[in-house]
């Protein structure tokens, strides 16, 4: 039932759809990837791109066709959709991320189509807007959410905590909106996991290694971080990569050199296998301000490593069991996180633990609800 991606565009045809913006390096293009190709195994799914750009182009399986609409703005990103929807005439499609989500159902009521249109919401919008750069996304998407989510068949919500606020901004009942957890686990993750890491601090006999992953932005907090590891290693020898990029590293950069720990700091930039980095560190740290899932949290603990995270909104508490699978502190607080990483590393909880609690976000299963909300 498979076919070969980037074929030419079929004039009528039953297949689903999902979309984003890009395939830059993030959880939510790396859960993309990942439902598109676990619906490829039973659907034609097709993967549409406002622009195919980003480290997880090359990630994209055989089995799903990539269709790059080519654009660089939201108004082209509609107008190309709209015509997409007309040609392909999919009969699902689930739209990830908000901004991908108001389009996708503002298209089809321009294009009358009938395609069933899913929003997948992956962030806490309210602070998520309230902390956007740009002037569209803290005020115009707010609104068009409002507007136009109650138009979708179907609203699915990493965590309560992102449905709750969900609700609040879209002004629907709660009862309108469905939690599915991140599809995080898979057998490939396990395996690579396996791989080898040829950074030197992961050598034999060296100092306990933190790790960070995420983009170097304000909502990954990392200025919390390197205070608390600042403080921790007054206590012991400890040393931290962060795995990412974004436009925070020269900020960061001068506070490390500021707190005097930049030689003992590593910010490695985007890596395709973050998992042989967790599966070798010492314990894992989010310092997030918030999160609408942390797909970074499950992915540690299926690589057995002890993590500590920030308590913010929404989802790490959950995942962690409100402190049962991993140390959870206030947000902004460095000398709390600061004490939570040195009690990880001296009381770590077992990886067999650590693993099965991981085991729950396995892409079997989770993806049956979303072919579920799919009407598939």
């Amino acid at each position: 039932m498979k076919r070969r991606r980037n074929g030419p565009l079929p004039t009528v045809d039953e297949r689903i759809t999902v979309m984003i913006y890009s395939l830059q390096g993030g959880g939510a293009e790396r859960m993309a990837v990942g439902l598109a190709d676990a619906l490829a195994e039973t659907e034609l799914v097709d993967l549409v791109v406002a622009r195919a750009e980003g480290a997880f182009l090359a990630e994209v399986p055989p089995g799903v066709r990539l269709v790059d609409l080519r654009a660089g703005s939201a108004g082209a990103w509609l107008r190309r959709l709209v015509g997409y929807l007309r040609t392909t005439r999919p009969r699902a499609l689930l739209a990830v991320m908000d901004t991908a989500g108001a389009i996708a159902v503002a298209a089809r009521a321009i294009a009358r189509s009938k395609v069933r249109i899913v929003v997948s919401s992956h962030n806490t919008f309210s602070l998520h807007a309230a902390h956007a750069p740009r002037w569209k996304e803290r005020h115009l998407l707010p609104r068009a959410v409002s507007w136009l989510y109650p138009r979708a068949d179907g609203i699915v919500a990493l965590s309560e905590g992102v449905a709750q606020d969900l609700a609040k901004v879209a002004r629907l009942p709660r009862s309108r909106i469905t939690v599915i957890a991140n599809p995080v686990v898979s057998d490939e993750l396990v395996a690579s996991a396996g791989a080898p890491v040829e950074h030197p601090w992961f050598g034999d006999g060296e100092p306990p290694v933190l790790l960070a992953a995420g983009r170097l932005t304000e909502q990954k907090d990392y200025p919390t971080l390197l205070r608390a590891f600042s403080a921790a290693r007054q206590k012991r020898r400890l040393r931290l990569v962060i795995l990412g990029e974004g436009e925070a590293r020269p900020a960061l950069t001068r506070l490390a050199g500021e707190l005097g720990v930049a030689a003992d700091v590593d910010m490695a930039g985007f890596v395709m296998n973050p998992y042989a980095y967790m599966a070798r560190a010492s314990a894992f740290v989010l310092s997030s301000a918030w999160e609408g899932f942390g797909n970074v949290l499950v992915e540690a603990l299926a690589c057995g490593t002890p993590v500590v995270s920030t308590d913010c909104p929404s989802r790490p508490s959950e995942i962690l069991d409100s402190g049962r699978y991993g140390r959870l502190v206030p947000v902004g607080d460095h000398r709390a996180l600061a004490s939570a990483i040195l009690a990880t590393l001296d009381d770590p909880v077992d990886a067999t633990v650590l693993r099965a609690r991981a085991s729950s976000f396995r892409m079997h299963g989770i993806i049956d609800r979303y072919r579920m909300v799919l009407g598939l």
